[in-house]
């Protein structure tokens, strides 16, 4: 049992980690989440002790420090390739493992266990980020700790490797340890974790399992596909009555936030409307993470300005608006449609779907509903003629 309590640090006056607190449970993989900069690593070096500033961390009720072999209750990785490159990686291990009275039959157990055995007396300086990764993992385990503490340890595996390190984590949290481990791989995230602890500048964000995490994205909507969207909509609308919303994705899709799929089907079932599809969409971990997290970035980049491409020197489309969908923003997007009829709207805006408003038109003015802008049409090069000498078929003769 990992327990964490008002955890803070600050560098040259400013502020790194801002009273965390946190439990990670036996039994579980807790997942350490936030952007870059955001004082994940120096909070496991606060839980370790190897950064002075405040709060306390125990591990099943002692401090790191206080125990007399630590790497038989605590393990950790907290960089990547931190080891001589020029000692072979079971030296490596044997040098860890010697003053902590580990002995060498379970150095060759651990290079086993991470896939290491058939290189265990190379040089890791030869190693890639991966190996050295792994390398790094063996050294966590030496001491078949019951606590293990992990930074970024996919980082550099391939996919197979991810995979492997997911069964891994996975396996350990089975048999009764506190699993805390750092990424940024957050679909893998979703699949390993059983909590989460989402910070962002150093403050705490979320904190719980990853399902009520995820619960809480505008993300999750059901998804209607039908026909009669116009009918469907304003009885959705007055249903709702201002809790909730639905939104046109295009003219014969909607999305609704405030019911459930079944609400919506009996709905439709009862008004003789037709549906083509019903279907809930769940928020991914990835969804949820950066709606929380999207103010907490330490460094943001500005969005991009669309480069408009030149006209082509000789004939073709001269240079103007982009066609089609190509630099306009889809319509219905999130925040962007009004409320249909039953939802509070502005003072002096005609309610969509209430009258004769329709959805809105993809493509160029004067086009009817529903179609969509046709790309320019080409005007192709001039047939030439063939050469002296008869046909050409394959290219030029000599």
């Amino acid at each position: 049992m990992i327990q964490a309590r008002g955890l803070g640090k600050a560098y040259k006056g400013k502020t790194a980690v801002n009273n965390l607190s946190f439990d990670v449970r036996p039994g579980t993989v807790t997942g350490f989440l936030g952007p870059n900069g955001s004082g994940k690593s120096t909070t496991m070096r606060l839980m370790l002790g190897l950064d002075n500033g405040h709060g306390t961390c125990t591990f099943d009720g002692h401090p790191f420090a206080s125990y007399d072999v630590p790497m038989q209750h605590v393990g950790a990785l907290l960089e990547a390739k931190p080891f001589h490159p020029t000692r072979t990686a079971r030296n490596h291990l044997r040098m860890i493992a010697a003053p902590n009275s580990i002995p060498d039959t379970r150095v060759d157990e651990v290079l086993g266990m991470v896939g290491l055995a058939d290189v265990a007396n190379k040089e890791p300086g030869t190693f890639s980020l991966g190996m050295g990764q792994r390398l790094g993992l063996a050294a966590a385990l030496l001491g078949n700790p019951h606590t293990l503490i992990l930074d970024e340890p996919a980082n550099g595996l391939d996919p197979q490797g991810i995979r492997w390190m997911r069964d891994l984590l996975k396996s350990l949290a089975s048999e009764g340890r506190s699993v805390f481990v750092s990424s940024h791989l957050l679909s893998e995230m979703a699949l390993m974790a059983d909590e989460l602890v989402v910070i962002g500048r150093g403050r705490m964000i979320a904190n719980g399992p990853v399902e009520d995490f995820t619960r809480q994205s505008s993300a999750n909507h059901i998804k209607v596909r039908t026909p009669q969207a116009h009918d469907l909509a304003a009885l959705i609308g007055q249903r709702l009555a201002g809790q909730g919303s639905v939104k046109a994705v295009t003219p014969g899709e909607l999305s609704v936030v405030g019911l459930t799929a079944d609400d919506i089907g009996d709905m439709a079932f009862d008004n003789q409307i037709r549906l083509h599809e019903l279907s809930t969409i769940q928020a991914s971990l990835e969804d949820a993470f950066l709606e929380l997290t999207g103010g907490s970035e330490e460094y943001q980049a500005q969005n991009p300005v669309p480069h408009r491409p030149q006209a082509p020197a000789f004939g073709g489309p001269q240079p103007g608006p982009p066609q089609g969908s190509y630099g306009q923003p889809p319509q219905g997007q999130y925040g962007q449609q009004p409320p249909y009829a039953g939802q509070p709207g502005q003072p002096g805006q005609q309610q969509p779907y209430a009258g004769q408003q329709q959805p809105p038109v993809y493509g160029q003015p004067g086009q009817q509903p529903g179609q969509w802008a046709q790309p320019p049409q080409q005007t192709p090069p001039p047939q030439q003629a063939p050469r002296d000498g008869g046909d050409d078929q394959s290219g030029d003769r000599a």
